[in-house]
């Protein structure tokens, strides 16, 4: 239940008349992002390596942001069923799902976080901003990751391509913000999305403990003052806060949702 002082805005139709984008939109933190802009009245396509089991709604695209074939469907599938954008969301990641020592990591895995995490986000950026910045309007958000800022010895190639799309996003707010177009990225600690309970259950199966035991480990670890992993809807709620009018004069900026983990300024 939505309480006085937190306003309902998913009831405004805040977002009504939008079109919107979202990559890697079919779980987790993508999910919710694409359900708070349907609910706040944006027409939104959204796109993902696998097909949701039942084959997906006339809005989604099945592609792969990672190749410049899957990005240019992409793009496509936005110009044929919604003739553009006026809210793009960069959600879709990988971490390569070799966390070894970084001297044995493999190549594969270095291309693949670069060309998943900072190459399909700038060409369908090149593909789909342009539009934006003539129309003198638009917003942007890049989904990067705690791990760009806390190096951990054996996800070193996906905290150095989140690094690169944080850095990426600022340039890119920079030269566009003359046009009337916003690009800002939201930064997500350990959040309790598909992912993150696949992280956990990871762990539990090799420690040998449950995984309860398992999460509170992982909790213990990380060092969360709020006691509790993000919600994906949590992240959800900060990104359409982004996009929406309410952000107007925000733009370059990288917001963290982490609970407070993050041990630095």
């Amino acid at each position: 239940m939505t309480s006085a002082a937190q306003p309902d805005n998913t009831a405004t139709g805040e977002f009504a008349g939008k079109r919107a984008l979202v990559t890697g939109g079919t779980r987790g933190i993508g999910a919710a992002i694409v359900d708070r802009l349907t609910r706040g009245g944006a027409r939104v396509a959204f796109s993902a390596r696998s097909a949701p089991r039942d084959g997906g709604p006339e809005l989604f695209v099945q592609a792969d942001i990672g190749t410049a074939a899957g990005a240019e469907s992409i793009a496509r599938h936005v110009a044929e069923h919604l003739g553009g954008v006026d809210i793009l969301v960069h959600n879709a990641g990988a971490d390569g799902g070799e966390h070894v020592p970084l001297l044995t990591q493999a190549h594969a895995v270095w291309q693949l976080v670069m060309d998943v995490n900072v190459l399909g986000p700038a060409r369908l950026d090149r593909a789909l901003v342009p539009g934006m910045v003539e129309r003198g309007t638009g917003a942007v958000v890049h989904i990067s990751s705690l791990s760009r800022s806390m190096p951990n010895p054996n996800r070193v190639p996906y905290g150095s391509a989140k690094a690169a799309l944080t850095h990426y996003s600022k340039g890119l707010a920079n030269e566009v913000a003359p046009h009337g177009v916003r690009v800002n990225s939201v930064t997500p600690g350990f959040t309790e999305s598909d992912w993150g309970r696949s992280f956990v259950a990871a762990i539990a199966g090799s420690a040998g403990v449950g995984y309860e035991r398992a999460r509170r480990n992982v909790m213990e670890q990380i060092g969360i003052p709020l006691g509790r992993p993000s919600r994906p809807e949590e992240v959800a709620e900060l990104v359409a806060f982004l996009v929406s009018p309410r952000a107007a004069s925000i733009v370059g900026a990288e917001y963290v949702i982490d609970g407070g983990s993050k041990p630095t300024v």
